[in-house]
């Protein structure tokens, strides 16, 4: 199911929520619709009545919903692919596995400042090595991300119309690679392995508080259409 991006009152980005979610935010007046899909949405009414409705892309809410802070971005593999643009760190190659930079098996740390994403072939023959071993360097050292647009990029679920939204808000948007994904959205270029998953779920916080914008049970007010 396609995605919105949900910005606060302030312009912050807040979490993703399903895209029904984000129509029944707008449908009840509590959020606005600043980019759309282009796309409808469709429902199945009573005595032969359908609904039609825009399908938003990112809505801003009406009100200022306080979001507790978030310790830090999890380390994940769609959040290091996301922070070094999709890249190896050290040929450029597209990036399809990570590396801890000081070999686990020499007592490195699996934390942001230690993990990068690597290319098969720098992960194979730099194995176990140091950096100095081999005469390598990286373009710039890993770092922890920041921010609250990270709420959204280490989510793995993103879109190209959501990135002048996430510009300011902690992240390099410009040097994530984007592809084509079908008409529901963009997402990162050389995501996960087949068989890997990882949990991307928007922050608890974030969704219950938008949860706490429309109650359960509302139906929201829409012009129905001929069927």
């Amino acid at each position: 199911m396609p995605h919105s991006l949900v910005l606060n009152a302030s312009y912050e980005p807040l979490c993703v929520v399903p895209q029904r979610r984000a129509v029944v935010l707008v449908l009840n007046q509590k959020a606005v619709t600043l980019e759309g899909t282009g796309a409808s949405l469709h429902a199945a009414g009573a005595r032969g009545v359908g609904w039609e409705v825009p399908a938003p892309s990112v809505v801003k809410l009406t009100r200022y919903v306080r979001v507790p802070m978030r310790r830090g971005v999890p380390l994940t593999r769609r959040a290091i692919f996301a922070r070094d643009g999709g890249r190896c760190v050290y040929c450029d190659a597209p990036a399809t596995s990570v590396d801890h930079v000081f070999p686990r098996s020499r007592g490195g740390q699996h934390a942001w400042e230690n993990v990068v994403s690597s290319c098969r072939r720098c992960n194979h023959v730099k194995a176990d090595r140091l950096l100095g071993d081999l005469g390598w360097r990286m373009k710039r050292p890993p770092v922890q991300p920041n921010g609250s647009a990270w709420r959204i990029l280490s989510s793995g679920r993103t879109d190209q119309r959501w990135l002048p939204y996430l510009r300011g808000y902690g992240a390099d948007v410009d040097l994530l690679p984007f592809e084509a994904s079908g008409p529901s959205g963009l997402f990162v270029s050389e995501d996960l392995p087949d068989g890997v998953t990882v949990a991307a779920e928007p922050p608890v916080a974030a969704v219950a508080s938008v949860a706490q914008v429309v109650k359960p049970g509302v139906r929201p007010a829409i012009s129905p259409l001929a069927a």
